[in-house]
């Protein structure tokens, strides 16, 4: 099977493509994508730590400068809001904001989440077998990310219907060419999610409260404060990334269990290895498949001289699969010691999330498989949406 992010066929198993282009050296060059794939976990993990590399190259050079076309104004809402969040910010901007922003979003903050997750999972499950099954996706999945973040940001439960939506729209634009459609509702929602978070700004500068936009107004340090487009695009980033990579890891990790009845069946009967079963869920079948990096400075990997003002196409599904870093890797193994997977990043964009993202996942696997009554039982075979880069499935119908 070859790369091909289009093709339904790859998107439901890139696996086979994976070993391919493995073989074929350490930079295959993507006719097809315009990019550098890049597929093995040493260069993967070493490439997100070098600096010769960039998530955008606007803190250096002119989009003329760089040899690329700038964006149409039209889009502009959306590159304002995306461009100002951690995840596209380079240093020194982003050493200034991640310091700021983990003034507020502190271990100390997930520790408190913790008893409101737990109950929320908890409840999620025992509503999806009350109701005899159904979509596991929109029964659990995705409400219990949603929940959460909302609970931290003190999103009022009345507005949260709001979140799913914005942050679907939003991150189509994280596709491989998204279309003008595409496009449109992610400047739509850019727009009405950060006016909606700059009213909510506002009130909180008026009357402070215990959640996470009140500790971003008053994080400071020497160097001054985050500005509000910076404590909107922090908080756009946390739902966006948050959720949908736990969204997408909860049905994964699920599908994969559902194909390997007997380790479902050991991790029912020892939920004390569920810590170790969540990161090599996250490893067996991630949910960002590819991470994009801008070449700022001319690099060589392998026997490729990769000029400046190339794209390289981080690989994480096929790093997390390497032979060379992980023994037995198409193998699913829920006690699995030594997994330092790609998942979460590596290097000044390691997320920022991980640990909140896996207090959910432990939850969200806990609450399921600790839940009285019969085990759930996989309905039908499910299909895989359309897009490569966020990896997830349509639906989970599940019944007990």
């Amino acid at each position: 099977m070859r790369f091909d992010p289009w093709d339904a066929a790859f998107v439901a198993d890139p696996y086979p493509a994976y070993r391919e282009l493995r073989e074929r050296g350490r930079a295959v060059w993507s006719e097809a994508t315009g990019q550098w794939l890049v597929p093995h976990y040493a260069d993967v993990s070493a490439l997100l730590r070098d600096r010769r590399l960039g998530r955008t190259y606007l803190h250096r050079f002119t989009h003329e400068e760089f040899g690329q076309q700038a964006p149409p104004p039209e889009h502009e809402p959306f590159h304002v809001l995306n461009g100002n969040g951690l995840l596209d910010l380079e240093d020194p901007a982003h050493a200034r904001v991640r310091r700021l922003v983990a003034k507020a979003f502190t271990p100390r903050t997930v520790e408190r989440l913790a008893p409101a997750v737990e109950r929320l999972a908890g409840e999620l499950a025992d509503g999806l077998l009350a109701a005899g099954g159904g979509d596991l996706l929109t029964a659990v999945a995705e409400p219990l990310p949603v929940a959460v973040i909302a609970e931290l940001l003190g999103i009022p439960e009345s507005d949260r219907a709001l979140l799913r939506p914005w942050s679907a729209d939003i991150c189509g634009m994280f596709e491989l060419r998204p279309d003008e459609e595409t496009a449109r509702r992610a400047v739509r929602a850019s727009v009405e999610f950060s006016d909606y978070l700059r009213a909510l700004i506002a009130v909180r500068r008026r009357r402070p409260g215990a959640d996470l936009i009140s500790g971003l107004i008053a994080a400071h340090d020497e160097e001054g404060r985050l500005s509000e487009q910076e404590m909107i695009s922090t908080c756009v980033l946390l739902l966006n990334a948050g959720h949908e990579a736990t969204v997408n890891t909860t049905v994964n990790g699920w599908w994969a269990l559902f194909r390997h009845p007997d380790r479902l069946d050991d991790l029912r009967r020892h939920p004390e290895k569920l810590s170790t079963a969540v990161d090599e869920l996250m490893r067996y079948d991630t949910p960002l498949q590819m991470f994009e990096r801008w070449v700022l400075d001319e690099i060589r990997i392998g026997e490729s001289v990769i000029p400046r003002g190339a794209e390289v196409a981080l690989l994480f599904g096929s790093a997390n699969r390497d032979p060379a870093r992980f023994e037995h890797p198409d193998t699913l193994d829920l006690v699995r010691a030594d997994n330092p997977h790609l998942t979460f990043g590596a290097g000044i964009h390691y997320c920022l999330g991980a640990p909140l993202a896996r207090l959910e996942l432990k939850a969200s696997f806990g609450a399921l498989l600790a839940a009285g009554g019969p085990p759930l039982r996989l309905v039908e075979e499910p299909q895989w949406r359309e897009g490569y880069v966020i990896r997830g499935l349509r639906k989970l119908l599940v019944t007990v």
